[in-house]
């Protein structure tokens, strides 16, 4: 069965930096996409970046776009957020999520979900 396992959370300091790793493992993705998502205590889950497992395709949503960027490792069945400028409004639980043709900016889209990490930023 499909597994997506997220690492790479914790606590930074407003203007720093972090990297998240999503490592899939299960089935082969080429065809697939894999997106990020987060959700803030109280908010809805909120679509962050995507990219094509099989391309270079990135999406990103206005709010993350020029600080976070989005990579994949096809060997190693990994995606990547790298994280920069992280402000305290980026704190929430981030996701890592895959689907075959999802709806990029739409969480209920995708098929398969990690269990989460938690970024928080401080001010």
């Amino acid at each position: 069965q499909v597994q997506l396992v997220e690492s790479g959370g914790g606590l930074v300091q407003a203007g720093g930096s972090l990297r998240l790793s999503c490592a899939a493992s299960g089935r082969t993705f080429t065809n697939y996409v894999a997106g990020w998502f987060r959700q803030a205590p109280g908010k809805e889950r909120e679509f962050v970046a995507a990219i094509r497992w099989s391309g270079l395709t990135t999406y990103y949503a206005d709010s993350v776009k020029g600080r976070f960027t989005i990579s994949r490792d096809g060997a190693k069945n990994t995606v990547y957020l790298r994280m920069n400028t992280l402000a305290p409004e980026d704190t929430a639980v981030y996701y890592c999520a895959t689907g075959l043709s999802p709806i990029i900016r739409t969480a209920s889209s995708y098929m398969y979900w990690g269990q989460g990490t938690q970024v928080t930023v401080s001010s």
